[in-house]
């Protein structure tokens, strides 16, 4: 290589679909940078955002694409910048997604992906083909390995363009987070790393597309896998490397301290609610205060993201609720600085109970429920705000919820957090600064629909229902040979209830109805409720815990 390049990494945030909103995110950067850097590089299927499912299928979309890419070619023919602009391509019948060089106003080369994920939440093969095995792109005396996300994954796609002649490793991703996620990238990445002894570039985005979260967190690592740089999290980052001597250098000064597991977590719950809100074409939220940590935390999610000026809560009060609800609701509002009303259901419960004689049992504690999940929805359609709903995984996993009641709104936020989690988080919350009253973290949980009603009446002690759903949902399909050890711990404390173990696993399958209508939420985990797991409501197997599988 005889000359260095300069090359600007983008970290950004799209939406899928502004087509036109993200051309100009391309343009804005790409003409900032047009005569100081060589190579601008956005992050994966970046034009049209991601992912974008079924809207590739569709001849009016694509048709719009195609005119943005000539309009992006025409409006950069004078920059002395090329760019890496990565989007969807046709060619006759078929779709690729793709990475385009475009440079003096023309496409000088189509750089295809070239394996696609299935799994999780992926499944490409239905929309796109394959390209073929990635050759570097010979640009300006350097060699560079473009890789799409899942090439990464496979080594033999980092190995061909070394023995090609590729002298640096590039990678645009979309990747959505869970909390594990970011590890498993550095595995792959110094897989590639010491199968080729090459430096390698981890371009991501970052931001809220649905229930994914993608968090940002572009890295740098030299020939020997050493992080040289990473992006925060969560936000927005375009910097300017130097090229040369198959090495990376002129690095950002500014490096972050790595976050922490929970900072994180709370850092995509936050991005999650606030990008559905406002791509969307939403401002203000509106959600249900009951004095539980999981509406109090939902709240300060809300604020965090929104602002508490544009998060509205209101108390809904019954025969059975405390005073200690009362106050720690009143209290959680005017520490969050939140619009707060009270609205008593009493009258609304006992018209119910005069239409409906004899309501009683689990019928009268519903009704409730869905009397203030219709009050909510009214004053929603009547502001236009976005109902908030605040079920945790772990009720919503064995349907300790109510349909059309508690489960009215537009979007979860703890929908993928276990409840031992949601402690957690809110113990970190109030670490940062005062979000609910002590009394919130440390009461026994209630969802006051009866006389003295507790949770563990109807389920076990949270940790124990925690890691029974954990084995159900996430590692249901593990090798438990090569398991790591804290997780044969938690399945053998598990097989020690074996009634509990059918008890969770019959409610997990049977409430799969109420999962299926649910509102969407933020996933953060292994494998949410979503299009990660896709189970059949009619179903009458009943999941169980292989301690040889």
């Amino acid at each position: 290589m005889a000359n260095e390049i300069r090359l600007t990494l983008a970290q950004l945030n799209p939406t899928v679909g502004d087509i036109d909103g993200n051309a100009q995110q391309i343009l804005d950067i790409w003409q900032t940078h047009k005569d100081s850097s060589d190579l601008v590089i956005f992050p994966e299927l970046f034009l049209c955002g991601y992912p974008p499912e079924d809207l590739v299928l569709n001849a009016a979309f694509l048709h719009a694409i195609e005119e943005k890419v000539t309009a992006i070619c025409a409006q950069s023919k004078n920059y002395t910048a090329a760019a890496l602009v990565p989007t969807i391509w046709r060619e006759e019948d078929s779709l690729y997604n793709v990475a385009l060089l475009i440079e003096n106003g023309e496409i000088k080369q189509i750089l295809k992906k070239h394996m696609l994920p299935n799994d999780h939440v992926f499944d490409e093969p239905r929309i796109f083909q394959a390209g073929q095995m990635p050759e570097p792109l010979d640009f300006r005396g350097a060699k560079l390995g473009i890789m799409i996300c899942e090439d990464l994954w496979h080594t033999d796609v980092a190995t061909h363009l070394k023995q090609r002649g590729a002298e640096l490793l590039i990678i645009i991703n979309a990747s959505p987070y869970h909390i594990s996620k970011h590890a498993e990238r550095y595995d792959v990445s110094h897989n590639a790393i010491s199968k080729t002894g090459l430096p390698l570039i981890y371009l991501h985005m970052f931001g809220g597309q649905d229930e994914l979260v993608f968090d940002g967190r572009t890295f740098i690592m030299d020939a020997q896998g050493e992080t040289t740089y990473e992006s925060p999290a969560f936000s927005e980052d375009i910097f300017t490397v130097c090229f040369s001597d198959k090495t990376v250098s002129e690095l950002p000064n500014t490096q972050s301290e790595p976050p922490s597991p929970l900072s994180l977590i709370y850092g995509g719950l936050k991005i999650g609610l606030r990008d559905y809100v406002h791509k969307n074409g939403f401002k203000h939220v509106l959600l249900g205060l009951s004095g539980g940590i999981d509406s109090a935390l939902s709240a300060a999610i809300a604020v965090d993201a929104l602002g508490c000026d544009n998060v509205r809560c209101i108390m809904l009060p019954s025969e059975f609720t405390s005073q200690d609800s009362l106050d720690d609701a009143k209290k959680c509002a005017e520490m969050l600085n939140v619009s707060y009303e009270t609205l008593s259901i009493k009258e609304a419960v006992t018209a119910f109970e005069h239409i409906v004689p004899n309501l009683n049992g689990l019928a009268h504690e519903n009704t409730q429920s869905r009397i203030r999940g219709a009050i909510l929805m009214a004053l929603s359609n009547m502001s236009g705000e976005m109902l908030i709903t605040t079920g945790n995984k772990s009720e919503v996993a064995v349907g300790y919820c109510t349909l059309y009641g508690d489960m009215n709104g537009g979007f979860n936020a703890l929908k993928d957090v276990y409840k031992t989690d949601v402690y957690k988080l809110s113990a970190w919350r109030n670490q940062q600064s005062p979000a609910m009253p002590e009394n919130i973290l440390t009461k026994e949980p209630t969802a006051e629909l009866r006389a003295d009603q507790k949770d563990q009446d109807s389920l076990p002690p949270y940790d124990q229902l925690d890691d029974i759903l954990k084995l159900l949902i996430e590692y249901d399909n593990t090798n438990w040979t090569n398991a790591a050890p804290e997780l044969i711990q938690m399945r053998d404390r598990c097989m020690q209830h074996p009634e509990t173990i059918t008890k969770i696993a019959r409610l997990l399958k049977n409430t799969e109805f109420k999962r299926f209508q649910s509102a969407p939420g933020t996933r953060i985990t292994f494998r949410g409720f979503g299009r990660d797991r896709r189970y059949p409501i009619t179903n009458h197997f009943v999941n169980k815990i292989e301690k040889d599988a």
